[in-house]
């Protein structure tokens, strides 16, 4: 009796250790574990693919990759336990496909910053391609500059206006069989090709004889634009709580005021960045500018009268042209169109924080 009581403590304390050892604060790695997990999966990938001969460094990176989440996975289940494990597990692939989203873009922002700055320069800003061959050294990109801010800025003015009453119209009024229309159209709208709005602006042109302009791209810029706007401003004014909207009206405040004083302003932020990412898709549009302004070497600052040039239609037109010269002149200018869009972001953040309503006391 006694003997198997003796037994009976005996074995507590053997049971109680084994689940010490499986609980999660058992053994944990360090914080800096990821890190060394990354090195060595580097490490390892780099020397497995130089010696199975892969000349390619994107298979070399795939690899490493792979790598990285199983050391990651079998090191954590070995030290801590299968649930650590998995966690760590997940963490690693968000973490893989982070790397695999972002190194094509600084892929592709250092080969246009590299390439670009060859010729980017005060001259090159200031100046057009009047009187200078393309296969030749030297012009500037002025022409295409000016046409740009002109096309865009049009278009959003234009657009921007149309959008946002659109999606007020949807958030605030807009009920029934007309509501459901206007949404089923700018869903369609948003994945309409650009050469389709370029042929629509041109047919108008055609039946009414206008002569091509700045005024024409920025039309069917606009077609572009206004779905993206109105998506955009439709879901930040979804997030505007609706406490706010019966707050204000409890208090006998039309809902024209409301809308204008109330709901606008909670969603400025969301709505300017909706806004700023609608001019970013337009800015590179290349097919309606070829069709609708057909390109200058001058220096056209009148949008309503006369071809125009582009930053888009810029780097094609220097693309095309093959030389040396007018590569550098085409990768100049993407980065002057890269530049603009950061711009544009930089802007939108600021006027988001400006507007933005304030906290605190």
């Amino acid at each position: 009796m006694s003997q198997a009581a003796n037994t009976g403590i005996q074995e507590r304390p053997t049971s109680t250790a084994a689940a010490s050892r499986n609980s999660l604060s058992s053994r944990a790695l360090p914080r800096w574990a990821p890190l060394a997990f990354a090195a060595a999966a580097l490490v390892l990938g780099v020397g497995i693919g130089a010696a199975a001969g892969w000349q390619s460094r994107i298979q070399w990176g795939l690899f490493s990759a792979v790598l990285f989440v199983v050391i990651s996975y079998v090191t954590t289940s070995v030290v801590e336990n299968r649930r650590q494990a998995k966690d760590r597990l997940a963490t690693s692939i968000v973490w893989v496909c982070f790397l695999l989203a972002i190194v094509p873009l600084a892929s592709l922002v250092w080969t246009t910053v590299s390439r670009g700055a060859k010729v980017l320069d005060g001259y090159f800003l200031t100046h057009s391609m009047a009187g200078v061959l393309g296969t030749e050294p030297g012009g500037g990109v002025y022409h295409a500059l000016i046409g740009t801010l002109e096309q865009v800025g049009l278009a959003t003015l234009i657009s921007a206006p149309i959008g946002l009453l659109t999606a007020v119209y949807l958030v605030e009024y807009g009920k029934g069989a007309l509501a459901k229309a206007v949404t089923f159209f700018v869903d369609v709208m948003t994945g309409i090709p650009s050469i389709v709005a370029g042929l629509f602006i041109l047919s108008i042109m055609l039946m009414t004889q206008l002569q091509p302009s700045g005024l024409m791209g920025s039309l069917a810029l606009t077609i572009l634009m206004i779905p993206v706007v109105v998506r955009s401003t439709e879901e930040m004014l979804k997030l505007v709580p609706n406490e706010l909207r019966e707050a204000s009206l409890a208090l006998g405040i039309p809902k024209w005021r409301t809308i204008l004083k109330v709901v606008l302003p909670t969603a400025i932020g969301g709505i300017t960045t909706g806004v700023m990412l609608a001019i970013a898709r337009i800015a590179g549009e290349t097919a309606p500018i070829m069709l609708l302004v057909f390109g200058s070497q001058l220096i056209n600052p009148n949008p309503f009268q006369g071809a125009q040039s582009s930053l888009p239609f810029y780097i094609w037109e220097q693309y095309k042209i093959g030389s040396e010269a007018s590569y550098d002149r085409a990768w100049a200018a993407a980065l002057v169109l890269i530049a603009f869009v950061m711009i544009l972001n930089l802007v939108a953040r600021g006027i988001a924080r400006w507007k933005a309503p304030k906290t605190g006391r």
